[in-house]
């Protein structure tokens, strides 16, 4: 088992190209203290192959790759987490999706002074960039309840140190939302931190599992249900608030091709302008 400071995490089932994308924009990060799990659902489009057969991974031993069935993203998830266990003992991981990208090849080298030991589990969380929308989507610079209530940092840009996946990680049972409960579970059951840096962690490629219409369905659905085992007095009223503030317009505003990066710009003012206040 090797001691490194982070874990990189990366579930795959038939991703073409997009996760030697991914593997490319991690190998070229100036930081090198990680290890990466590459979780393969049994892909069959021989993406798996070309990755050990093409020389990419030669003379790197801190890439391990994990192939194994598995019943659905999360699953793959937990499966990878526990191959993390076997090969690692890092003190957090992030989880990337096939066809993401860190920012710069400098996003880990200015994450490395955040990711320190903490004598309880921290979430380090920081901004990501849509390349569709050609803006910044920045992050909530507090996480307070009405800010989980919203939604919560995508995980790609999120730093989570790995004591909250001792005990249990994704609840499965959640198809689309299993990341949105885990962490609330961390801030309300593991007494997680949530810091917020100033660093545009990853492009993210959008349009994927979660992005679909049934799954949007789903999401909607699952998110009530998670909201009123975690925040059973206050969900009723913050859903109200957000009615009265018109998020439905807002969220179609920030997904616009034509308004999403005046939306975004405004958006990010906004949070800089609160985060200076604190």
């Amino acid at each position: 088992m090797s001691k490194k400071t982070l874990c990189i995490i990366i579930v795959s089932l038939n991703p073409g190209d997009k996760l030697e994308t991914t593997l490319k924009s991690i190998f070229a990060q100036r930081f090198e203290d990680y290890t990466v799990i590459v979780k393969d659902g049994g892909s069959g489009d021989g993406s798996i192959e070309r990755l050990k057969d093409g020389g990419m991974l030669e003379g790197r031993d801190n890439v391990h790759i994990v192939v194994s069935g598995d019943k659905g993203i999360y699953d793959g998830m937990n499966q990878a987490v526990e191959e993390m266990k076997k090969f690692t003992d890092a003190g957090y991981c992030i989880f990337m999706n096939c066809g993401d990208v860190f920012h710069d090849d400098e996003v880990l080298l200015k994450m490395e002074g955040f990711l320190k030991d903490h004598e309880e589990p921290h979430i380090i969380y920081g901004d990501q960039y849509n390349p569709a929308q050609g803006s910044v989507i920045s992050s909530a610079p507090e996480i307070n309840d009405f800010a989980l209530f919203r939604n919560v940092p995508c995980h790609q840009v999120c730093f989570y140190d790995v004591r909250l996946f001792e005990n249990r990680a994704y609840d499965t049972s959640y198809r689309v939302r299993a990341d949105y409960e885990h962490f609330l579970y961390a801030v309300y059951k593991m007494q997680a931190k949530t810091v917020h840096v100033p660093v545009v962690i990853c492009d993210y490629e959008g349009g994927g599992f979660s992005e679909t219409a049934q799954n949007r369905k789903i999401s909607a659905e699952e998110h009530r249900k998670i909201t009123d085992i975690y925040m059973p007095k206050q969900a009723a009223g913050y859903r109200a608030v957000m009615l009265l503030t018109l998020a439905p317009l807002r969220t179609k505003m920030a997904e616009s091709p034509v308004f999403s990066k005046t939306y975004n710009t405004v958006k990010s003012f906004l949070y800089r302008k609160k985060g200076n206040k604190q």
